[in-house]
């Protein structure tokens, strides 16, 4: 029970199966639980080396940040050491991140993020810059970089070049630098 997860379901079987299955291996799930939605499902394609996904976000899509702020959640941002976000859920709720990066900032606690597919880069990026002054670690991939480096015009398609300029990125907390990990393959 020393990692936390927020995230949302439906009121339904599978969402029992999920909090059942998480919490047998030490996960303290805290999911905002909606009546009128289903639990989210994703099909993963392997094909060789290459995956595809294909999700049903359901429940997934209506998170929000009052459940953070309860007072009985909250708290687990209080103490945490770690802050991770996976950048699809900037699709689904960035004031929630910008609360968690801020709570990150504020107890100079690292938060990482990464960049989770292109489209982000692409039909998300305003939000992403918001968030991108927060984030300590940040991962992502080839074509992630490359629509990003594409999106913010850094007119370069060398990953370190890109890796260099997303690092020079402004950063809130001056205390540490933040760290980009792009992966090939």
């Amino acid at each position: 029970n020393v990692t936390v997860f927020f995230g949302c379901v439906g009121k339904d079987k599978q969402a029992e199966i999920l909090e059942t299955r998480a919490r047998d291996d030490g996960v303290n799930v805290r999911y905002q639980k909606k009546s009128d939605q289903v639990t989210g499902k994703c099909a993963v394609l392997i094909t060789g080396k290459h995956r595809s996904l294909i999700a049903h976000l359901a429940a997934a899509n209506h998170f929000s940040e009052d459940h953070i702020l309860q007072e009985e959640n909250f708290r687990y941002l209080e103490q945490a050491e770690y802050f991770y976000i996976s950048g699809f859920f900037i699709t689904v709720s960035p004031p929630s991140i910008l609360t968690v990066a801020k709570k990150a900032l504020e107890r100079n606690k690292p938060f990482m993020m990464n960049l989770s597919a292109p489209f982000i880069s692409q039909f998300f990026k305003e939000p992403l810059l918001q968030i991108m002054p927060y984030i300590d670690i940040l991962f992502g991939n080839e074509s992630e970089a490359l629509t990003f480096s594409k999106e913010q015009n850094f007119a370069t398609e060398n990953l370190i070049e890109i890796g260099f300029k997303m690092v020079k990125l402004p950063k809130a907390n001056e205390l540490r630098p933040r760290v980009v990990v792009l992966t090939q393959g």
